[in-house]
């Protein structure tokens, strides 16, 4: 039997995430897994009825912590000792890269990031991730137990099963001395689909030549139902925002089509892409090396390109 211990995350709305459902998926792919998620407060909602064997509530966790993640490292660092589990997975997001690593340093164990795939064999944890700014894909055995990794946006189907797990609390009492805290908390606006979670991507890049253009794509995003990202060049040049990055310094996303708009396709930027299930390139020269990445690709201006792209898809989901 596999022991799995995943680190459950919330969205806006206190629900779980969807990147902590396709984490269910993965560790249930695992060879007789039994899989227990840790949710940080109550199990109320939909944590209650997670397709798993448990679910453990971690004591409330102090709002001071967010974004550092030093009580909740200690809180997790406990119950991974307490339940001595074989394998533990978190999201590649801030939170779970963060903890991830810590965790891993924490208790000696070998640590994977960025996972797109995951097995296990009767003494080692198998991994494939992105190396060289995703240009090749690399696997990995990870022979110390636990094996800690954080698993990637869309690598996997989020589940849509619903389960009656046993619910338990845990505290490990800790009182280490916090060493920092937030002075100050910006939140993102945003309206519809969070960019990591979108089966559709609209990216925007240095091609485009300003941010009016910006608009249009978004006009795409929203008939598709996705969202828009970005280069690094056009956050750079202040055309969108960095939240909409994506590449190695960016965002990772695996949309089901991922629509390159103006962009040369750069590895720093395929790097936050190259997991998407279909690539659709829109770019007047036909020299980029986005066409070398892209099932599908459009040599022409994409003044000319999109709009009668945009009104084909209205027309198609009409």
């Amino acid at each position: 039997m596999t022991s799995v211990l995943l680190i459950a995350e919330r969205d806006d709305q206190g629900e779980i995430s969807q990147s902590t459902l396709q984490g269910i998926t993965a560790a249930n792919t695992l060879t007789n897994a039994n899989v227990t998620v840790a949710v940080v407060g109550d199990a109320a909602g939909s944590a209650s009825t997670l397709a798993v064997n448990k679910v453990i509530t971690i004591s409330a966790i102090s709002a001071a912590d967010n974004g550092i993640y030093e009580r909740v490292t200690d809180e997790v660092a406990a119950l991974v000792s307490s339940t001595a589990p074989d394998v533990v997975i978190l999201s590649k997001t801030d939170f779970g890269s963060v903890v991830g690593a810590r965790l891993a340093f924490r208790i000696d164990a070998g640590f994977a990031a960025d996972c797109i795939e995951i097995s296990k064999s009767s003494d080692s944890v198998s991994v494939t991730r992105p190396v060289y700014g995703g240009s090749a894909l690399a696997e990995y055995e990870i022979a110390s137990s636990p094996a800690v990794l954080t698993l990637r946006a869309g690598a996997y189907e989020p589940t849509n099963d619903d389960g009656t797990p046993e619910v338990e609390s845990f505290s490990s009492e800790a009182t280490a001395e916090q060493h920092a805290s937030v002075s100050d908390t910006i939140l993102e606006a945003r309206e519809g689909v969070r960019l990591e979670d979108a089966d559709f991507v609209v990216g925007g890049g240095r091609g485009l030549g300003g941010p009016e253009p910006f608009s249009v794509l978004t006009d795409l995003a929203n008939v598709l139902g996705g969202a828009v990202g970005a280069s690094r060049a056009a956050c750079d040049a202040g055309w969108i925002d960095h939240s909409h990055q994506i590449g190695l310094t960016g965002k990772s996303v695996s949309p089901d089509v991922y629509i390159a708009v103006g962009i040369s396709g750069a590895s720093q930027h395929m790097a936050g892409c190259s997991s998407s299930r279909a690539i659709v390139a829109i770019n007047k020269d036909s020299d980029s090396n986005i066409f070398k990445e892209a099932r599908f690709g459009v040599v022409g201006d994409w003044e000319k390109v999109l709009p009668a792209f945009i009104e084909t898809v209205r027309e198609l989901r009409a």
